[in-house]
C-alpha cells in the first residue's frame, strides 16, 4: 500500500544520515516531483504506491503481472 523506506530514498535519491534531514529532503523532492506525500508526527514521509505508479506510469513491482491459472496437470 506505501512506499518502503528504501524505496522512498531511491526515488528521492536523499540518504542524509540524520532521520529529520532526510525526511526533509525527500519531502522537498516529492513537492518537485508533484508526488503526493504526507509526514507522520515523528517526520517520517508517507506516500501511496498506487499514486506513484500512475503517476509514473509503470509498477515500482520488478514482477511481472500475469494472469493466474490452475494447474490442469495436477502436479
Amino acid at each position: 500500500m506505501f512506499l518502503t523506506d528504501d524505496e522512498l530514498t531511491v526515488l528521492t535519491k536523499c540518504r542524509h544520515r540524520q532521520r529529520l534531514r532526510r525526511y526533509q529532503a525527500q519531502a522537498e523532492v516529492l513537492r518537485a516531483m508533484g508526488i503526493e506525500h504526507r509526514q507522520r508526527p515523528d517526520g517520517s514521509i508517507v506516500v501511496l504506491r498506487s499514486h506513484v505508479e500512475n503517476l509514473l506510469g509503470g509498477s515500482l513491482n520488478n514482477k511481472v503481472d500475469r494472469e493466474l491459472e490452475p494447474n490442469w496437470n495436477g502436479v
